[in-house]
């Protein structure tokens, strides 16, 4: 009996055991097909590689870092079309704002000349000659066109060694408010506004330095990409928000083409905009990132601020008189190549604060628009997208 039991107990014990294997080799297949079916769901969106010391506007980053990319390319495309790479400019106007010694850029990439005057569609022409008017308390004024017009295909934007410190001095210390930046008042966000149109050029600047240093460029030589993008745009470098603010920047550049899609549209339906780049422009005005709740907190912020009671919306005047100034400014930029992308992106930002805040904080008439105010925002825009791209390599 003593045999017949321990034998009985050695049979269960073995069975327990196989059953206990079974059941972990069971739940092992179970683990690994889970597995297997999640990794055919769609991963969730990653994080943005920036955090934004402004909490709520994290997830307006994060949607641009997703859907940038594709928009980016679109925007890209539109800006070869006539009516968005032409622009009569005065490339002579003089500095009013600071004293300054005659400099010629002698550099070839500073240099720019006008396109013969053939090449510019006759209804482009017209129309800006019909729209110049001038508005005495108005946003930024855009040059007298004449019959010079300057096309930004043939002159893009890129490294052309001018170094334009001391007029982002004279912008930041006596165009921009003196306000602190965490104040909950449109001023601020205007001056944020500023401070991410000078992000956007930066990122390009920065651009150029490592296209010349890919293509063997002597003026480059020595420089080091990385260590410039660490300087002039990190959180450790000389402006801990220049991402921040050039994320803010964007949102509101998103914003204002969302204000004024229904004008866009028009324009489009009416073959005022010729047929290719509408469906262009359809595609841009179609996108989900214009709708993005998360991507308006920048422009609901500039609004609350502006219409929170009556002396802020009185003092309205005080942003169309400083985007005036800031397009004057560009006058005394001494690289002509550099003066006419910074006369388009000041029109550009101009514009979409123009539409955002019009006189009293609740927004602009978009039919009011004239054609080259609307080439220079959807430019700027697709500046600002080039230039979050770019950070965002480079930020990896």
């Amino acid at each position: 009996n003593m045999r017949q039991s321990t034998t009985t107990h050695s049979l269960l014990s073995t069975l327990l055991t196989l059953s206990i294997s079974c059941d972990a080799f069971t739940s092992s297949l179970q683990s690994i097909s889970r597995h297997q079916h999640r990794s055919l769901l769609p991963l969730p969106p990653l994080r943005s590689t920036f955090v934004a010391e402004t909490e709520d506007l994290q997830d307006g980053i994060e949607a641009i870092d997703r859907m940038n990319p594709e928009f980016q390319e679109t925007l890209n495309s539109l800006r070869h079309y006539p009516y968005f790479r032409l622009y009569s400019c005065d490339m002579l106007g003089s500095c009013e704002y600071m004293p300054q010694e005659l400099f010629e850029c002698y550099s070839q990439s500073c240099e720019i000349y006008p396109v013969d005057e053939d090449e510019v569609p006759s209804d482009i022409m017209a129309k800006d000659s019909e729209e110049h008017d001038f508005e005495l308390d108005g946003w930024a004024r855009w040059d007298m066109p004449s019959e010079d017009y300057y096309d930004t295909d043939q002159f893009p934007e890129s490294y052309t060694g001018y170094d334009g410190a001391i007029i982002w001095k004279f912008i930041h210390e006596r165009i921009c408010f003196n306000v602190d930046e965490d104040d909950e008042d449109w001023k601020a966000d205007f001056n944020k506004a500023v401070s991410g149109l000078h992000s956007m050029i930066s990122a390009q600047v920065i651009k150029g330095i490592e296209e010349k240093l890919e293509e063997g460029d002597d003026e480059v030589a020595g420089m080091d990409v990385q260590a410039e993008f660490q300087r002039r745009l990190s959180v450790h470098g000389e402006t801990p928000h220049a991402l921040e603010n050039l994320y803010f920047g964007y949102m509101l550049m998103l914003s204002a083409v969302d204000v004024a899609k229904s004008r866009i549209l028009s324009d489009c339906a009416a073959d005022r905009i010729h047929s290719d780049e509408a469906a262009l422009l359809q595609t841009i005005l179609s996108s989900p990132l214009l709708e993005n709740p998360s991507v308006k907190v920048a422009y609901q912020k500039l609004h609350d601020h502006a219409v929170k009671d009556e002396y802020s919306k009185s003092a309205l005047w005080e942003a169309r008189m400083r985007t005036r100034d800031l397009m004057r400014i560009m006058n005394c930029v001494q690289c002509n190549k550099c003066r006419l992308h910074g006369k388009i992106s000041v029109l550009g930002v101009s514009t979409a604060l123009q539409v955002l805040l019009g006189r009293t904080g609740e927004g602009g008439d978009p039919t009011r628009i004239h054609r080259v105010e609307l080439a220079a925002l959807l430019t700027t825009v697709a500046k600002f997208s080039n230039a979050i791209e770019f950070c965002a390599r480079m930020s990896k």
